[in-house]
């Protein structure tokens, strides 16, 4: 399946990964640091996991908060127990040969453990955000999702996804919430 997603996606991903090589070099790095915070914002989900938990500090949010947390739950399962372990997709710096290593070292050369496929940090950010848009009413809602394509890039910039992966985790996150969304207005008022 790895082989498949670089064969697959090859172009696509290197179109993006360049230009954010570009990005990276037209700045000489000035937006480094900027996009490193960006991504410690989606390490273990932790912004995400306080998010929902402070949601459900609140009576009028208790819902959405469940929601939240589930929905990271289950995007957690589909990406890191399910998907990774069977795609194996090697990470983009792993071959010490290749461009993308090049790359990931001039941005600072972030270890990351595990495959690359999908990206927990966008699943994660993509089930929040999605939990919050579903079991919202505002009509400003919709620009939550800037956080799920601002992560995406930062994890694209510091070479430790493919663009393809950042897609993946999309999908994976959607899904999620939408599972969650579901679950939590089955159980309705017990909430």
């Amino acid at each position: 399946m790895a082989e498949w997603l670089n064969s697959f996606f090859a172009q696509y991903d290197y179109m993006i990964l360049n230009s954010l090589h570009q990005l990276a070099v037209a700045t000489e790095g000035a937006v480094t640091p900027l996009f490193m915070w960006i991504s410690s914002l989606g390490n273990w989900g932790i912004a995400e996991i306080v998010l929902g938990l402070v949601l459900l500090c609140f009576k009028k949010t208790r819902k959405m908060g469940v929601c939240v947390l589930l929905a990271i739950v289950f995007g957690a399962v589909i990406t890191n127990v399910v998907v990774k372990n069977y795609v194996a997709r090697p990470r983009p710096f792993i071959d010490t040969t290749g461009i993308y290593y090049e790359w990931w070292e001039f941005v600072g050369g972030i270890k990351e453990p595990e495959y690359s496929f999908p990206s927990g940090h966008t699943t994660a950010a993509m089930a929040s955000v999605t939990a919050v848009v579903l079991n919202s009413q505002n009509k400003h809602r919709w620009w939550l999702f800037l956080f799920v394509v601002v992560m995406g890039i930062s994890r694209n910039y510091l070479m430790v996804h493919y663009p393809s992966d950042i897609l993946g985790g999309i999908v994976a996150g959607g899904l999620a919430a939408m599972v969650a969304f579901g679950l939590v207005n089955k159980i309705g008022k017990r909430i």
